[in-house]
């Protein structure tokens, strides 16, 4: 009796989130999404995710909960913008949802990650090599590969093999790199050369794929991972010293990088030409008010690519500046269990892992949410489960899925 106590206990989070998520989808355009029995079907996976986690263990119930309120208030985004993409993004829903319910028992074997440090690498390398071979561009940033009639952004699995890379690299070298000198170069170069291999991608992202919102990731991770492990603030501002020269750089040899700075500091330079998105973003903004248009009666159609770059705009028109903060506060929640996950970690493996996943996580939300209000540059990286994008779907359900199997601890503690 317990048992099924304690079972019903941990559903309900994911129950109420399927609740609110089934609610907003229910005012989906007519056709926009699948049949009813396809949205019944994810909901029957969303809650086995969860019930199959185990009864001897309690988990934090609210990361998988919040993912897919998420993914539901995102996919009724959307539906309202385009009825195709909304169709692909619930096929890219259902492999996300098999996959976590999948690696389910292999993710609770999360440790031996460490023992494939360098494979892990050498996956990134590889994926770069494909992407740069088989790669398909759009708006000047080749970071596709097309199967069939979908595409696949493999820089989505990259930034997770980095954050397995860096995590079992420092677990081992975090002591001797926090008591070496900053001025003792040897010292320095010999445990620090394989980790700034991570740092590297986010410069080889930029350099060659032109991807300045990615890069920025990557280099936030690998900053507050590095931070987290050996408090050392001189690695921290070398780093992005360097950074900064090379975002100078690129800007100066790169159109797609220039234009993407010159559009953040002045769009109205260029008002029916490269700042046309970036304005019709801000007018949607300040259509919204405080409580929006409403659902369906805005004109988010306005913005270029609304629902991948630019969806927070779009949300912000029909749901105002209060439906906004709802989102924010949101994805908030996430990064603080997350964090918090980290913080009850017992080694400093585990520790490294769950921290490097959940500021991965918040950073990508911080980018691309200021992009959209003028704060950054605006990057063209999705907004987690929200933006459309089948590959970042499916990445940051396995995020959530790793960090939740990682929250376990007995039942009984």
């Amino acid at each position: 009796m317990l048992q099924l106590w304690l079972s019903a206990q941990r559903l309900l989070p994911m129950a109420g989130a399927l609740v609110v998520g089934g609610w907003a989808l229910s005012f989906a355009p007519r056709g926009a999404l699948g049949p009813p029995w396809l949205l019944a079907a994810f909901a029957v996976a969303a809650l086995a995710w969860v019930a199959l986690g185990g009864s001897d263990v309690r988990r934090d119930d609210t990361l998988p909960a919040l993912a897919v309120l998420l993914t539901a208030l995102g996919l009724t985004a959307v539906a309202r913008l385009s009825p195709d993409l909304a169709h692909r993004q619930e096929i890219w829903l259902g492999i996300a949802l098999a996959l976590v319910l999948g690696l389910g028992p292999w993710l609770r074997r999360y440790r031996v990650l460490a023992a494939f440090k360098y494979i892990w690498i050498l996956g990134s390398i590889v994926l770069f090599a494909l992407v740069a071979l088989f790669g398909v561009e759009v708006n000047g940033a080749k970071l596709w590969i097309g199967v069939g009639s979908l595409r696949f952004e493999p820089i989505e699995v990259i930034k997770l093999f980095l954050v397995f890379f860096m995590s079992a690299y420092l677990a081992e070298t975090a002591d001797v790199i926090a008591s070496a000198r900053p001025w003792s170069l040897r010292a320095n170069a010999k445990y620090l050369g394989p980790l700034f291999i991570g740092w590297g991608s986010s410069m080889a992202i930029l350099v060659f794929q032109r991807d300045l919102g990615m890069a920025i990731l990557l280099l936030a991770t690998f900053a507050a991972m590095l931070y987290v492990a050996t408090r050392r603030i001189d690695l921290i501002v070398g780093g992005i010293a360097v950074f900064a020269f090379v975002v100078f750089w690129a800007a100066s040899h790169f159109a797609y990088v220039h234009t993407r700075i010159a559009v953040w500091r002045n769009p109205f330079a260029d008002p029916l030409g490269a700042g046309y998105q970036t304005i019709q973003a801000l007018f949607s903004i300040a259509a919204g008010g405080l409580f929006g248009t409403g659902y369906g009666l805005g004109h988010p159609g306005y913005i270029p690519d609304a629902a991948t770059d630019y969806i927070y705009a779009a949300w912000s028109e029909e749901l105002g500046a209060f439906g906004a903060l709802v989102v924010c506060a949101v994805f908030f929640t996430v990064v603080v269990h997350a964090l918090g996950v980290a913080a009850r970690q017992p080694d400093l493996y585990s520790k490294l892992l769950a921290s490097g996943l959940a500021v991965t996580f918040g950073f990508q939300v911080v980018i691309i949410v200021g992009g959209v209000l003028r704060l950054f540059p605006l990057t063209g990286i999705t907004l987690p489960f929200f933006s459309y994008g089948g590959s970042s779907l499916v990445a940051n359900f396995i995020l959530i899925a790793l960090l939740w199997t990682m929250s376990a601890r007995r039942a009984d503690a």
